[in-house]
């Protein structure tokens, strides 16, 4: 009976731990971008340098995912995920001493390697640890409560640089991962059976890797939730230059601006929560990409009523934003067990794709965006709706169609 209670603690708990951590981490991006022109005026760069710091984070992400996986199937996702959770904090206080630009964009990578540790080491715990639909619910509403971190993040962040220097923030960050990381020490579960494992070679590791990256069905469903996520990467990484510095909102008003976009994203999220349970997995995937090309063209219509382009901005960013929400995570389950290879390698293979895919577009659509300007940004979102409609949707139907025979 005891241990019964025991398990039923943990289940509560780690997940809130891990969320906890999680939105840290994404604080650890969010906060930060705020006071980003405040970073590139205090190094003498120009404020080109901003966007970067999201493109490096993403990019520290893409990093260690081909260890951090492999190595957890081996070693236990608990004792790596705390080993790389420390790491996270020790990161976070060493850029403190930082006195370039291109030093602070270094510790960024660095730091940002605690994204792949997320994506590839407790996301695979809580996939393991729960049954398909629970393990659904369990990601959706861990994405709230990680969804606080841009929606607080500008917030806070745009308050905090009007009073203290950006080093606090990242003095914060530290401080509360390590609360955070307190909690995953007491109630992470282990959910690989370390007593069946045996050693591995580097050369049957990377052939893992090479299975998994030649399988065409994981590469088109690993990249479908990173094309859904996009635009609202893009808004979350540019918006501080094209609402700032083009038009000309307050640091507040860049802060509330986020509200009603990531609002959304929470909302797409906790109805994937209701919905998963009433509908066969994989038709909130279809209501979501009908509302991301409602959304697109919102973004349209502010190109042609130009005094309007703030609410268009916002208004078809949130629609987006719901469709991203009640998509990301059953995509990322479909992708998941689209392999029979370990889910830590797995989970390792998508971590690289979703940073190196996000952390590659981010800079593109800075370009883009430089030579377009709001005609880019829409531009790249519509690609996006483009791009799941023609590469995504129909292996998602197909997907449907063999999960419906299975059961019948």
């Amino acid at each position: 009976m005891q241990k019964t209670q025991d398990e039923a603690v943990k289940n509560l708990y780690f997940p809130l731990a891990l969320a906890l951590f999680t939105l840290i981490v994404y604080i650890g991006n969010d906060l930060v971008l705020p006071a980003m022109l405040r970073v590139t005026q205090d190094f003498g760069v120009g404020p080109e340098w901003a966007p970067t710091s999201m493109s490096a984070y993403l990019l520290g992400g893409a990093l260690l995912a081909s260890i951090w996986g492999p190595m957890s199937d081996q070693l236990g996702r608990r004792k790596v995920f705390l080993v790389g959770a420390v790491f996270f904090v020790v990161c976070c206080l060493l850029i403190l001493a930082t006195r370039s630009i291109e030093q602070f964009m270094a510790l960024r990578v660095l730091q940002g390697t605690a994204l792949t540790l997320i994506a590839a080491v407790g996301f695979a715990t809580v996939q393991e640890a729960y049954a398909e639909t629970q393990a659904v619910k369990v990601m959706a509403l861990m994405a709230n409560i990680s969804l606080l971190a841009p929606l607080l993040g500008p917030v806070i962040g745009a308050v905090m640089i009007e009073y203290v220097s950006w080093h606090w923030g990242f003095v914060a960050i530290a401080v509360c991962a390590a609360l955070s990381v307190v909690g995953l020490y007491k109630y992470m579960p282990e959910t690989v059976d370390l007593s069946q494992k045996q050693s591995r070679s580097i050369g049957s590791v990377l052939n893992d890797f090479l299975a998994i990256y030649t399988n065409k069905r994981f590469m088109i469903l690993a990249l479908s939730g990173p094309i859904i996520g996009l635009p609202v990467m893009l808004w979350i990484s540019l918006s501080p230059v094209f609402l700032i510095e083009e038009l000309k909102l307050s640091n507040f008003g860049y802060g509330l601006s986020q509200v009603p976009v990531l609002g959304s994203l929470i909302f797409g999220n906790l109805l994937l929560a209701k919905l998963v349970d009433r509908y066969p997995l994989g038709k909130t995937v279809v209501m979501g990409f009908i509302l991301m090309g409602i959304g697109a063209f919102i973004l349209l219509l502010g190109l042609f009523f130009t005094d309007y382009i703030l609410w268009s901005l916002i208004g078809g960013m949130s629609v987006i934003a719901v469709g991203e929400g009640l998509s990301y995570a059953v995509m990322y389950r479909f992708a998941l067990v689209a392999s029979d290879i370990a889910k830590g390698t797995v989970a390792a293979a998508m971590a690289t794709v979703v940073m190196v895919f996000f952390s590659v577009m981010i800079e593109l659509t800075k370009h883009v965006y430089l030579l377009l300007h709001f005609k880019g940004l829409w531009l790249m979102c519509a690609l996006c709706v483009l791009a799941f409609g023609f590469l995504s949707y129909p292996l998602l139907l197909k997907i449907m169609k063999e999960r419906e025979a299975a059961v019948a």
